[in-house]
């Protein structure tokens, strides 16, 4: 790893960690001390299983392209993935080391790419059919109306990023155009760009074939999905119970969302500082400062360190220094997705 991902994974920690401490005080700090081993340890199977539903997803995925891949593979994959997302600014390893281990399986990288894409779109479609069961739960609820705001916003940003997923689809040639009059103003050699441009074709003939996929492939995919997310989206709201507190999972789930969201924002890996800070101001008004920083930190590990701890190993072995390479000094990785295989 580069010394500047290692300033800003160094910088990261003592940011997320420091921030709810600093906010929370001794009092956040007797709570950790006391919280219960057993809980705890829930919590990390919590996040095995999901794992393993993710790995299921890869499968039904990588087998349609005609990529066959055992169930320890796809969870390698998975498990250096997440490492990637929380080891990077913005998350932005976490496609290019799905593209890469899955192109040591044989895949092509385009295909890879394709299939990240998809994944990612089945995400936004579940988040919002969550916002759509949370705002008939609230019409039912008028007591938690106040988090009606919150809701709005996810529901501009899922909204939006459904739509430029659509208008991408649907408007490709304009966007190829507008991409590349851009590299040419930030003085893209032609031969990049055309490198660009026939990545960019191949990658829309992969979602083609995602497109060709049977419903019931498709629904299984969906319902793995969902199991994963409900799993995770739950780990805030049981950390608050274990320290003794009330909160809905609604709104546990939403502080989740806006957390993670606000996080992205930030330039440190895992979007350390604006995760923490967002869900400890989030928390303080329904649980009080030091048991909302108390939650934060617990939860932070969960989602968080744990999955750089127990990811780290994996992608050593599937990755390891051939990607960070790739990823951090080698600006052919940037223009030519190929460059990613073995």
């Amino acid at each position: 790893m580069s010394l500047r991902y290692g300033v800003l994974a160094l910088l990261g920690l003592a940011i997320g960690v420091g921030l709810p401490v600093f906010l929370g005080g001794g009092k956040a700090l007797a709570l950790l001390r006391d919280y219960p081993l057993d809980e705890l340890l829930l919590l990390l199977a919590m996040v095995f299983v999901g794992w393993n539903l993710n790995a299921g997803r890869v499968r039904l995925l990588t087998s349609g392209m005609g990529t066959r891949l055992t169930h320890v593979q796809a969870l390698a994959t998975i498990m250096a993935s997440e490492f990637a997302v929380c080891a990077t600014p913005g998350g932005a390893g976490g496609p290019i080391t799905y593209a890469f281990v899955l192109s040591r399986r044989g895949m092509t990288a385009s295909h890879s790419v394709a299939l990240y894409a998809a994944d990612q779109l089945i995400d936004l479609l579940f988040f919002l059919t969550a916002l759509i069961g949370l705002s008939l739960y609230w019409l039912f609820v008028p007591q938690d109306l106040h988090v009606v705001w919150q809701l709005m916003v996810l529901a501009v940003l899922v909204f939006g990023g459904l739509a430029v997923f659509v208008a991408v689809l649907r408007f490709y040639r304009k966007v190829l155009l507008l991409a590349g009059r851009l590299l040419r103003h930030l003085r893209v050699s032609s031969n990049g760009r055309r490198r660009l441009a026939r990545r960019a074709i191949e990658f829309r003939h992969s979602l083609a074939v995602i497109r060709s996929y049977s419903r019931r492939r498709l629904f299984a995919v969906y319902l793995l999905c969902a199991g994963h997310w409900l799993l995770r989206y739950s780990i805030l709201y049981l950390v608050v119970r274990a320290l003794g507190g009330e909160l809905s999972w609604a709104y546990a789930f939403l502080v989740q969302m806006l957390s993670l969201g606000a996080g992205q924002i930030a330039l440190l890996p895992g979007g350390s500082g604006g995760t923490e800070a967002s869900g400890t101001v989030l928390l303080a008004p329904e649980l009080g400062t030091a048991m909302a920083a108390a939650a934060i930190l617990v939860w932070r590990f969960v989602t968080f360190y744990w999955y750089l701890i127990a990811g780290a190993p994996v992608f050593a072995v599937l990755a390891g220094r051939p990607l960070w390479r790739r990823m951090t000094g080698r600006a052919q990785s940037a223009v030519d997705p190929q460059a990613l295989g073995p």
